[in-house]
């Protein structure tokens, strides 16, 4: 039968079928729009989701506590390899992957991650530090620990589990084909990492010694020994623009010692401000720095 070229109002062909079918499409529409099932609807939730303003942890001690809420920070550092690169601070995000954030408003495991120019603290890129025990809530992590780094994305009923796992012909990073790192619902072996100290020479002697916040190291995974790397220039086209791939691969120079891209900080809330971090802070100047001193040792000239 051929198509019919005008509207159901044109009284031609199939005219009452038409009537019928359109009128089955608007049921459709406003059932699913009452419901909530519109993608429309459904990206929107996601987004405000991730988008919505998280307050992290304030660190009275200067250390990471187990149960706190920080900022995975990939401080700003110039690559010499290559003349395209993202700078700035990166913090590691949630990177949902764009067909599946149309068909649900939920995130999907596994999850993938990418690292941001996103420095407000929201639910995509605030992690939790959780331990496998659930009495050492509050207590101080330390170097050489075992720990996890959970996320709930702004949703109240999900936690999802920073993991990894040895690369294998099916299963890598999307642009280095390095061993990916990922999100996942299971708290299992994959889910754990250790905070080492950045400085080679001096690692065995901050083992057991509490992890400072806002300060940089590293971040290596268990079961692989690889440590938790930003690709600053590989770049990848997420829902959310431009972002650098997130890999767990360790970077050494020529004195073995771990490169920038291998370095991250634990960035906690500033006490004085919501919604703000400790990098936030002004840097102070060269007077307010004499000033500090004279105010420590008022013995000085």
């Amino acid at each position: 039968m051929a198509q019919n070229l005008y509207g159901p109002r044109v009284r031609m062909g199939n005219w009452n079928e038409d009537v019928y079918l359109e009128e089955e499409l608007m049921k459709d529409f406003l059932e699913k729009r009452d419901k909530g099932q519109l993608l429309i609807q459904r990206n929107r939730r996601l987004k405000e989701n991730l988008l919505r303003q998280m307050q992290l942890s304030i660190s009275e001690d200067g250390c990471i506590h187990y149960g706190d809420k920080v900022m995975l920070v990939n401080p700003d550092h110039p690559e010499t390899e290559t003349a395209l690169f993202l700078g700035g601070d990166l913090s590691l995000c949630v990177t949902p992957d764009e067909v599946k954030t149309h068909l649900s408003d939920e995130l999907e495991v596994p999850c993938g991650l990418s690292a941001a120019p996103a420095m407000v603290p929201v639910g995509r890129n605030t992690f939790i530090i959780l331990s496998a025990d659930r009495d050492a809530v509050g207590q101080v992590l330390r170097y050489g620990q075992n720990f996890c780094l959970g996320i709930t994305g702004g949703f109240e009923d999900k936690m999802l589990y920073l993991s990894s796992d040895h690369r294998t012909l099916l299963k890598s990073s999307k642009r280095s084909w390095l061993q990916e790192v990922y999100l996942t619902d299971e708290v299992s072996y994959l889910s754990s990492w250790q905070a080492a100290f950045p400085d080679p020479q001096l690692r065995l002697e901050y083992e057991g010694f509490p992890v400072p916040a806002n300060a940089k190291i590293l971040i290596n995974h268990c079961h692989t020994n690889r440590g938790l790397a930003a690709h600053r220039h590989l770049f990848l086209r997420t829902y959310f623009g431009k972002e650098a791939e997130v890999a767990a691969h360790t970077y050494l120079d020529s004195h073995r010692v771990e490169k920038p891209k291998n370095h991250w900080m634990l960035v906690t809330g500033d006490p004085r401000k919501d919604s703000s971090t400790m990098l936030d802070l002004p840097t102070p100047g060269a007077e307010d720095s004499r000033a500090l001193d004279r105010a420590a040792d008022p013995g000085a000239q």
